[in-house]
């Protein structure tokens, strides 16, 4: 059974800090490109941040970059997400992701875990 799991969510004063975390489980981990999304209220799910199946290409989308890192630990399973200097317009539910494409195409979405910025 294919499992995302996230957590490290929570509620945070601006320009504080937030560590994300994301446990795969039910497939091959290091085949797979993984990515964190984000989804404020009323707004359209956005990418956040992705990274290849071995970490050696990585992107982020233009309103985190510098201040949020994505990384991986394929040997624990695990991608994570570093949120230094976190905004207010950060508050989102944040989704982890991973792709899959070769012959077939396979994507698993996580439960997602609500990051709230405010004083």
């Amino acid at each position: 059974q294919v499992q995302l799991v996230e957590s490290g969510g929570g509620l945070v004063q601006p320009g504080g800090s937030l560590r994300l975390s994301c446990v795969a489980s039910g497939f091959t981990f290091s085949n797979y490109a993984m990515s964190w999304y984000r989804q404020a209220p009323g707004k359209e799910r956005e990418l956040v941040a992705t990274i290849t199946n071995a970490g050696g290409s990585i992107n982020y989308g233009d309103s985190v970059k510098g201040r949020f890192t994505i990384s991986r630990d394929n040997a624990k399973n695990t991608l994570s997400l570093q949120m230094n200097s976190l905004k207010p317009e950060d508050t989102a539910v944040y989704y982890c992701k991973a792709d899959y494409r070769n012959v077939a195409r396979y994507t698993y979405w996580g439960q997602g875990t609500q990051v709230t910025v405010s004083s």
